[in-house]
């Protein structure tokens, strides 16, 4: 059992949810009352996620620009489908002190497979159209 991530108990995404990093893919985003129960209501905007098994994020405002600078939307209508990766950052601040938080960040392309140098000069002279 680890103390930070089993014995807290929160609807939604953690720091230490992230860590490792997890990549998801955004199903929507909706206001939802984020208050503790039996506490003064708090809407706040909460990203939700197509894997199931992954808790929903309250956005701040750097997630949320973030995401807007991934999807090249402004509009969280234009969000849906995106792909973007969740992690733990230590360096979030809070009152003066670093506390870690969520970051988001784009999914790392896979590398290109190799190829030999025979079908990379093949694939070369394809596209200059060298007779030979």
């Amino acid at each position: 059992m680890n103390v930070n991530k089993d014995l807290k108990n929160s609807r939604f995404l953690t720091k230490d949810d992230c860590d490792p990093p997890i990549k998801v893919t955004i199903s929507h985003v909706e206001q939802t009352n984020v208050a503790p129960a039996d506490s003064k209501p708090e809407a706040r905007w909460v990203v939700h996620f197509q894997q199931s098994d992954v808790k929903p994020m309250v956005l701040n405002t750097t997630n949320g620009q973030s995401i807007a600078a991934i999807t090249g939307s402004d509009e969280s209508d234009g969000w849906m489908g995106a792909e973007i990766v969740c992690y733990c950052d230590p360096n979030v601040s809070f009152g003066g002190k670093l506390i870690g938080g969520i970051r988001v960040r784009a999914p790392k392309k896979a590398a290109p497979k190799p190829q030999s140098l025979r079908a990379a000069v093949a694939e070369a002279e394809e596209e200059l159209d060298v007779p030979w």
